[in-house]
């Protein structure tokens, strides 16, 4: 297997086509919808994914900045040469898609001031640090990880979500209503602002900040619509009360889903929440087994 070809043909593959899983929850939202606005909207949004996946176009102009989980069971290995291999593969992908030119040039200084312009190459946009699944953890989102795994999970997370995403403490309580209720206002403002709705907003509670954002990224990769806990239920149908509806038309449709990823907690007066309201075109999402 070439693996870099491989990875290149995965980023490719999430910055272009949604999962089945989103679009049936697409058409529910289109048939359910009784706002004459909103549902021209959702149609508009569903012929997008369609052109996309035809035509191997992005998604969105905002092509996401990629972000890898490696699951990895106990007779695999990860090597030095595999990381270099996703990094390369990565570069590859971004340049063949082709994705939007987003990396900053310059010292510390000057990539935080963006005053020495942007690398004409996609590719040159690196990913974010990579984050491993080895163990079946205590959380919501835990995997039954066999010994022989070794699978790649590349995510890409644009720009917009970022800017409206939160994570922060919250004092529990000894209430659970009171945590997740929180994270649904925090939602709840964000989507107000999106403007790319619907969202599948991410959910993540954990004991640190690393943690909870961790947890909101595996559930990311490992979430699916068609599959709904009762919390995720609960956030669906509270945020979908708030009538933003897609691309604040109004109507049924602010969210399509959710996902909330509960990991392990500490003895503490405090839970630290992490939240982001994907847009309209995440969770961009693809899987390579190797």
């Amino acid at each position: 297997m070439d693996i870099v070809n491989e990875i290149s043909k995965s980023i490719i593959e999430a910055s272009t086509r949604l999962s089945q899983d989103k679009f049936k929850a697409l058409k529910r939202a289109i048939d359910e919808e009784t706002n004459k606005n909103a549902s021209w909207c959702l149609s508009q949004i569903l012929e997008n994914y369609h052109v996309a996946e035809k035509t191997r176009f992005p998604l969105c102009d905002d092509t996401g900045i990629p972000h890898v989980i490696i699951e990895v069971g106990s007779e695999r290995e990860i090597t030095g040469e595999l990381l270099s291999q996703i990094n390369e593969g990565i570069e590859l992908g971004l340049n063949n898609l082709p994705a939007r030119p987003m990396a900053v040039k310059g010292s510390e200084i000057e990539r935080i001031e963006q005053s020495k312009g942007l690398f004409e190459k996609p590719g040159m946009l690196k990913p974010a640090s990579i984050l491993i699944d080895s163990i079946c953890d205590d959380s919501t989102y835990k995997r039954n990880i066999s010994p022989d795994t070794l699978n790649i999970h590349f995510l890409l997370e644009g720009g917009g979500p970022e800017i409206r995403a939160k994570t922060f403490r919250v004092y529990h309580k000894r209430s659970f209503s009171n945590v997740i209720d929180v994270a649904v206002d925090w939602l709840g403002d964000s989507l107000k602002m999106l403007g790319c709705t619907p969202s599948i907003p991410s959910i993540g509670i954990g004991r640190t900040h690393f943690e909870a954002t961790s947890l909101l990224l595996k559930s990311i990769a490992y979430g699916n619509l068609d599959s709904q806990s009762e919390i995720e239920n609960y956030v669906t149908s509270t945020l979908n009360k708030s009538g933003i509806g897609p691309m604040g038309f109004g109507g049924k449709t602010t969210v399509l889903g959710s996902y909330v990823n509960i990991g392990p907690q500490r003895a503490s007066g405090v839970r630290i929440v992490s939240v982001r309201p994907s847009c309209f075109v995440e969770p961009r999402v693809a899987c390579l087994k190797l």
